[in-house]
């Protein structure tokens, strides 16, 4: 190594390292709550709240909650937490596949054995020197796009120094990889939404709560659940948004909730349920239209004003398009709402001060796109949208929705930097990709080529569980050379993979967050609690010390230690101008509080007060009822406007023993964390396996008791769920919460109720390629023949003593990475700099070029001010995206 490429060993001989590791940084702990007690409580926080962890003798024995900093703790944070931390599950040591690792040198690693054979124990150095080895032949033979990141989302943890950022900084440093676009969440609206109303919507502020106390009439709540899911979030979780709920309900606020299912915001907002069949939610807001329409309740000088192409969806919903009017009695045969009801709520939603809520549920099915779109629209065809307290809103059910927003910057962590590789995969598409290399595809108005995958390599991402259609995705990875995986615990994602590496949690190093997804009114310290467990390091470590044996560590940590980034980070928060970082660190947190004025904020309103002064990111700066960019797609799954489709997979063409499955974020889970708690599983599975929720009527019919077994089955595969009968699904629907982890049979099945062996890899359309998680039938019958327990949370098969011969560094020619180094970042612009650096985000792209130019003016508002951009810097940014949008000018 020359002197501008120092490895980590020579910065630790130099004694730079001691800069930040005493004084300040080598204090942890806080005072004691009870001075009687050991002092050793220590500030942590998590998606599950923040708190004061309990240490006796270097162990977590117990966790405090901090009620003024979390509204309503839940058991995912009392009782997950501690479980989780010295779970059985826990990976301690670097893991590599038998096969690959007696036969890494002449290629035959069989990859059929994958999930099925030991692994073996070896030290971080072979681990490292196998992974850089596939890596640099990999990148050189077949070019880096044959590197797949399967790491997006970010959803590990709440820090800032999450796994999948550093993933992306290191590889980008050796050129860059293919990586997915969009996500699981909301993967439809939020390419469809900024075309139709300017902005992804899905994950942007709610109007402040305070309005919608003071002025909302009727709350609809469509499919959202917002007592559920509020629960955690992608940072810290405050749960301060629980009591104002309660206002909103106490002030004389109706809400009426339209789900297949009741759900426990309905049953704490007091709320009317009107049972719908799945997917068919663009059906009812159609009829409602229409008898608006017929009634005369439409709001003309409203849409004269704020929408473009109300004309031509009207012609749809009226059916002089294409004969057929979408009238209450047209609905009432898709939906199962009688035509009455449809008519009684068209006219209640018109002629009140409506707010409607829509969850993100609605859009992962077949032809997503449409659902929001249809709420918007009538919304927007009776008057409502950017009026106080009335109007739409898709992210009520999430992130403290509603919350007073502050407006400050937030802590910015590392950049991942420049890309190099323009491939992208659609969130949802991987096994697609997998399977069909060099196939053309879709996505957001342009086309895509799906690269021939080599490595998948994924860092603290549960892929295996949320990917649909499961066995389909097993045997596409048997084409995939080398599968790596960076976890804390041996979740699906790891036990399909080739090398593991043992990722510390993050009671186990520092990091930094902030308390709510929306509000950003706290900084959060993330500080040490416990050493690593076993020899698992953090991410940031991990991914430095597999770039210090790649020869570009100086790069990697820019010579610096991780409690350093994490100060920096904090510099760049609003925060920062009022409480020292000594003594943000010192205390655990920091407020930054919003002003007075956002408790007054309206979603929309300045836009309604004047919508050519403030117009929205639409190609006509108004509300897109019908959207000519869109339908110029000619598309045949997403047309120009929103219309009823039939769905591929429905109770509209079930067969008669069929039943459709719903999979909604669980109550005790975050996705797929949190299913190994011991204590949290005891609450709600059933035999062990996951619950599934059963209408009494189709139970009966079945001979299914409560607390029994239930196979569900169709052709894509098979679980074994505990049944739970209740009163409050409709029948012909079943509900099974997506995320637990998978466990095969001798048959194949899933002994531990994982959906994903049920779902459809069927795309929303071409126009997202998102998930249709939600739109599939299955059969179901009592389980009579499960082979014995769940055995999800137990360790696979480890080789503790297998003799590991020495690997010899010629063999894995590291010097080949010099040559990819001397390109990158050549040719950057000051913006592109600034915006590698300082304005990633959660949910927009990393590649420019995956959005359109209005799509980036929609997000940059909020983006801006959270990575602390000044006006010189903003333009800076704003110049590189219009430059290099999708639709900008070719150069």
């Amino acid at each position: 190594m020359t002197v501008f490429q120092p490895t980590r060993r020579a910065f630790l001989q130099g004694g730079v390292a001691a800069i930040g590791a005493v004084g300040l940084f080598g204090t942890r702990a806080l005072a004691s709550i009870d001075p009687n007690s050991f002092p050793d409580r220590i500030f942590h926080a998590t998606h599950y709240g923040p708190f004061n962890a309990v240490v006796k003798d270097g162990k977590l024995i117990g966790v405090n909650a901090i009620p003024e900093l979390d509204g309503q703790p839940n058991e995912m944070l009392l009782f997950g937490v501690a479980d989780r931390t010295y779970d059985a599950s826990r990976i301690e040591y670097p893991m590599v596949r038998k096969s690959y690792l007696d036969n890494w040198q002449t290629g035959d690693i069989k990859p059929q054995l994958r999930g099925k054979e030991p692994y073996v124990r070896v030290d971080w150095d072979t681990a490292y020197s196998l992974m850089a080895k596939a890596l640099l032949d990999t990148a050189s033979e077949y070019g880096n796009q044959a590197i797949f990141s399967s790491s997006y989302g970010g959803w590990a943890n709440a820090g800032n120094f999450r796994p999948n950022v550093m993933q992306g900084r290191f590889l980008n440093l050796i050129g860059g990889c293919t990586i997915t676009q969009g996500d699981w969440s909301a993967g439809a609206s939020q390419i469809c939404l900024p075309r139709v109303i300017g902005d992804m919507e899905v994950y942007s502020a709610q109007t402040a709560w305070e309005v919608i106390r003071d002025n909302t009439e009727v709350f609809v709540l469509v499919g959202c659940d917002p007592i559920k899911n509020n629960r955690i979030e992608y940072t810290v979780a405050d749960h301060q948004i629980y009591a104002p709920w309660g206002e909103i309900r106490d002030n004389g606020c109706r809400f009426i909730s339209i789900n297949p299912q009741r759900t426990a915001s309905d049953d704490y907002l007091d709320a009317e349920w009107i049972s719908i069949v799945p997917n068919t939610d663009v059906a009812l807001f159609s009829a409602m239209a229409f008898h608006v329409l017929e009634k005369g309740l439409e709001d003309k000088e409203y849409m004269n004003k704020y929408t473009v192409g109300a004309d031509k969806w009207i012609a749809y919903i009226k059916g002089n398009t294409d004969g057929v009017p979408k009238t209450p009695e047209w609905a009432a045969a898709i939906t199962e709402i009688d035509a009455s009801k449809i008519r009684e709520l068209a006219e209640l939603l018109a002629v009140s001060k409506t707010q409607i809520a829509g969850a993100w549920s609605l859009q992962r099915a077949q032809h997503g796109e449409m659902t929001h779109w249809a709420i918007v629209n009538f919304a927007a065809l009776t008057g409502k949208i950017g009026k106080p307290g009335q109007g739409v809103g898709f992210s009520w059910h999430y992130g403290g929705g509603g919350m007073p927003q502050s407006g400050k910057s937030t802590p910015t962590g590392l950049s991942q930097g420049r890309n190099w590789v323009k491939n992208i995969c659609p969130a949802s598409r991987i096994t697609e990709m997998l399977e069909h290399p060099g196939e053309k595809f879709t996505y957001n108005g342009n086309e895509g080529t799906y690269p021939d995958i080599k490595i998948v390599f994924n860092a603290g991402n549960n892929f295996m569980s949320h990917q649909q259609d499961t066995n389909r995705l097993i045997r596409a990875l048997t084409k995939v050379e080398h599968v790596f995986s960076i976890d804390v615990w041996w979740t699906a994602a790891t036990r399909w993979a080739d090398i593991v590496l043992p990722a510390a949690s993050t009671l186990e190093r520092d990091d930094i967050s902030v308390g709510g997804t929306y509000s950003n009114d706290k900084i959060f310290a993330m500080k040490q609690v416990i050493e690593p467990v076993g020899e698992s390091r953090s991410d940031y470590h991990i991914f430095e010390g597999l770039a210090d044996k790649m020869g570009i560590w100086q790069q990697f940590t820019d010579g610096l230690e991780l409690i350093d980034h994490i100060q920096a980070a904090y510099e760049r928060s609003a925060a920062a101008k009022e409480t020292p970082f000594d003594e943000f660190w010192t205390k655990g947190y920091a407020r930054q509080p919003a002003p007075v004025e956002a408790r007054r904020w309206t979603r929309h309103g300045e836009f309604y007060k004047d919508p050519a002064a403030n117009p929205l990111h639409t190609a006509s700066g108004k509300i897109e009822m019908y959207c000519e960019e869109i339908a110029g797609f000619n598309l045949d799954d997403c047309p120009g406007y929103p219309i009823w489709m039939e769905k591929h997979e429905y109770l509209g063409n079930a067969e008669e023993d069929q039943v459709h499955v719903v999979s909604p974020h669980p109550w005790y889970r975050l996705h797929s964390q949190m299913d190994q708690s011991a204590r949290l599983r005891d609450l709600y599975k059933i035999q062990g396996r996951e619950p599934v929720r059963i209408n009494r009527q189709d139970a009966e019919k079945r001979g299914i008791a409560d607390g029994d077994l239930v196979e569900m089955f169709n052709d894509r595969g098979s679980i074994i769920v505990g049944a739970v009968l209740s009163d409050d699904i409709r029948p012909g629907v079943v509900s099974v919460y997506e995320g637990c982890w998978p466990s095969l049979d001798s048959k194949g099945r899933c002994n531990s109720g994982l959906v994903n062996f049920l779902t459809s890899t069927q795309r929303s359309s071409g126009l997202s390629q998102a998930t249709t998680a939600n739109t599939v039938l299955c059969r179901m019958r009592k389980c009579e023949d499960a082979e014995g327990p769940n055995r999800a949370y137990e360790k696979p098969e480890i080789i503790e003593d297998y003799e590991v011969a020495a690997i010899d560094e010629e063999v894995l020619g590291l010097d080949r990475v010099a040559t990819i180094m001397e390109a990158l970042l050549a040719d950057a612009t000051e913006g592109e700099k600034i915006f590698y650096e300082r304005c990633t985000v959660c949910h927009g792209p990393r590649e420019v070029s995956h959005f359109t130019q209005n799509q980036w003016k929609g997000i940059t508002p909020s983006m801006f001010p959270r990575a602390g951009l000044d006006e010189n810097e903003a333009a800076l940014v704003t110049q590189f995206l219009m430059e290099n949008a999708s639709d900008a000018p070719k150069k």
